[in-house]
């Protein structure tokens, strides 16, 4: 048998465990969460890289169509940033997706358990009452007496 000191420090114990495993558990849940919001801060940069480099594209093909096609370099300058917001556009896809990915991650979901209910008896005090309704002797439909007991 313990005694009542070894008791005590073993109830502080467990108490001291319960709260660090409690700790533990938040602090992986912030872990996570900031590991989501990272993942959307990129994807939302990767997306303004796009949009800067479909703007800049865009720049370019409006300033040939006014000044017209002067030399070959303007023409191979386009190709390369048409190559270039392509790539982006797929980086920012991707970070997108990784960032779903890493949110799916962070939120956490308490399991639902459904408890079914019991049947209770009902309580012996209630008064009791026994309904007997006799059956016909000839059949009400064709007014037979071959009726069958079920």
């Amino acid at each position: 048998m313990l005694s009542s000191d070894a008791s005590d420090e073993l109830l502080q114990l467990r108490t001291e465990l319960a709260v660090a495993r409690d700790l533990a558990e938040k602090a992986q849940a912030n872990a996570l969460n900031a590991e989501a919001e990272a993942a959307r801060v990129r994807a939302i940069n990767a997306d303004l890289l796009a949009r800067d480099a479909h703007l800049e594209l865009m720049n370019e093909k409006m300033r040939r169509d006014k000044y017209g096609a002067s030399s070959e370099r303007s023409r191979r300058l386009i190709d390369q940033l048409e190559l270039t917001f392509e790539e982006l556009e797929a980086d920012a896809a991707e970070a997108e997706s990784l960032g779903a990915i890493a949110a799916a991650k962070a939120t956490t979901v308490t399991a639902f358990t459904r408890v079914r209910s019991t049947r209770r008896d009902f309580d012996p005090g209630l008064p009791r009452e026994q309904v007997v309704i006799p059956a016909p002797e000839l059949c009400p439909c064709c007014v037979s007496a071959d009726l069958i007991h079920l």
